[in-house]
């Protein structure tokens, strides 16, 4: 077969198959997107509903129609491929420089939190009678960056019966206790005693979500919103060891070699590349000037890959499931949001 053949076979299955799926992800994104103004008016328009959150909800509205096997193989693209490229393209939010910034104090206080938090959502799992995959997403999304972190954990999470509503709990869990960290962190902070630069640590090592830790930072001051935010921004770039040690920790442990598949060949590398251009462009102000809207266009790609795909999931994911899921869930989720602010919140109270 020629290789204009091929492509054509190849777009001509895309369009058959792929098509109906990926369609109706990006028409719930495209609609939370548009619906996401309206609800923050309707709410005062101080408060908002993150739009990733109203995505999930209208996804799962919607999930009659993945009984439909027309939009399935399309769903699966998108969780899984769409989503992967995504995370990849996250490289480009983190610069190097920032990170040797931190200090060797800072950076170790947050690898400690971040395994401490990590091993903490295994534990209750264990505990509370749930599944060894809903550990690793509460986990890691805590550990890391909330959402983006709970997808990017589900694809090295060997498949189990109610994997679906477990991420679909897991980001809304994780946009929810964010918001509360968001007003409540930084009064603990004021009581704790730490300094500006402290309390920017601690934002940027504890909260989920990068929204809600800028919020945060910049409720205190300018030069907390930017230790938090440089803070958050290795909490990211930890995240892809992060997946990868939970996904080789899980087909030893969990399941039999080869139901999970830790994804080091393809946004894995990507995702690094990218994180070293972005920082090497960074420094070039010849370069400044082109790079940066070329780099703001793929962020864009990526914040609308990574809505997609949750979308996606949303579909994919019953309503009923979801209310099935109990306390126990929420117990996980908080328990181990209430280690990381611990452990981090303590080192910084005793090397202060």
């Amino acid at each position: 077969m020629s290789a204009i053949g091929a492509f054509r076979q190849f777009g001509g299955s895309f369009a058959t198959v792929l098509w109906p799926g990926v369609l109706v992800s990006v028409a719930v994104a495209a609609a939370a997107t548009l619906a996401n103004p309206w609800l923050k008016a309707a709410l005062g328009g101080r408060v908002g509903v993150p739009v990733v959150v109203i995505a999930l909800v209208i996804g799962m509205a919607l999930h009659p129609l993945a009984g439909r096997a027309v939009f399935e193989p399309g769903l699966t693209f998108c969780v899984k491929k769409l989503l992967r490229w995504a995370i990849a393209l996250l490289g480009l939010r983190i610069a190097l420089g920032d990170i040797v910034s931190l200090g060797l104090g800072t950076a170790l206080l947050v690898i400690v939190a971040m395994a401490a938090t990590v091993t903490t959502g295994f534990l209750l799992a264990r505990l509370l009678g749930r599944e060894p995959g809903m550990g690793a997403l509460g986990g890691v999304a805590t550990a890391v960056c909330g959402a983006s972190a709970a997808l990017a954990t589900a694809t090295v999470v060997p498949d189990y019966r109610g994997k679906a509503a477990d991420v679909a709990f897991t980001v809304i869990a994780m946009n929810a206790l964010s918001t509360i960290a968001m007003l409540a962190y930084p009064l603990l902070c004021l009581w704790l005693g730490l300094s500006e630069q402290q309390t920017g640590i601690l934002l940027g090592a504890t909260i989920h979500d990068v929204a809600q830790v800028v919020g945060a930072g910049q409720s205190v001051s300018d030069d907390a919103a930017n230790a938090a935010v440089i803070v958050k921004l290795f909490r990211v770039f930890m995240l892809l060891p992060a997946v990868l040690i939970v996904g080789w920790w899980m087909t030893r442990h969990v399941g039999e070699h080869g139901d999970a598949k830790v994804p080091v060949p393809v946004f894995a590398i990507v995702f690094l590349i990218l994180c070293l251009l972005n920082s090497v462009l960074a420094a070039q102000p010849a370069f400044a000037e082109t790079y940066r809207p070329v780099r703001e266009i793929l962020l864009t790609a990526s914040a609308w890959g990574l809505l997609v795909a949750i979308a996606a999931l949303g579909i994919g994911t019953s309503l009923g499931a979801m209310a099935r899921l109990g306390w126990r869930h929420l117990a996980l989720v908080t328990g181990t949001s209430l280690v990381i602010l611990a452990v981090a919140g303590g080192g910084l109270v005793i090397l202060r």
